[in-house]
């Protein structure tokens, strides 16, 4: 997960130590509330993309998309959009249907991902789902 994350920016020894901390708990990101998730996807035992997220009171949302990534050659094989799907599935099984998702105005194919799958613009920085459960509802991408 964190080569994935380093690909983007930092180190691998930064996000290391980063995730860990996310997942256990010990890092709390903005009005972030616990419990929080992480899914794996692999390909054998090579990790091909990951996803966190977590429950939040930020921005007026129940829940907060953390962390998406996907290897460049799983990306358009639909491994993106089966860990939105498992994280909607957890949120609304929380009952955290509002959730966000920070996404750099630069990042044109993230924010287009994220559209396609729901999210509509809140600022300039943030996408937000009003009800995360219509993912769930929507078998286009899955």
């Amino acid at each position: 997960m964190a080569r994935l994350r380093a690909d983007e920016w930092g180190t691998q020894d930064y996000w290391e130590a980063r995730i860990a901390a996310y997942l256990n708990g010990e890092l709390h990101p903005q009005k972030s509330l616990l419990p929080r998730v992480g899914y794996v996807a692999l390909d054998g035992d090579s990790v091909v993309g990951f996803a966190a997220g977590h429950l939040t009171q930020r921005l007026g949302c129940d829940g907060e998309l953390e962390w998406i990534n996907v290897t460049s050659e799983y990306r358009g094989k639909s491994v993106a959009s089966k860990l939105v799907r498992l994280l909607a599935a957890w949120f609304v099984e929380r009952k955290a249907l509002k959730v966000c998702v920070n996404v750099a105005p630069e990042n044109i194919t993230a924010t287009r991902f994220y559209m396609r799958h729901g999210a509509q613009r809140m600022n300039r920085h943030w996408l937000v789902w009003n009800d995360i459960s219509a993912v769930l509802e929507n078998r286009k991408y899955s």
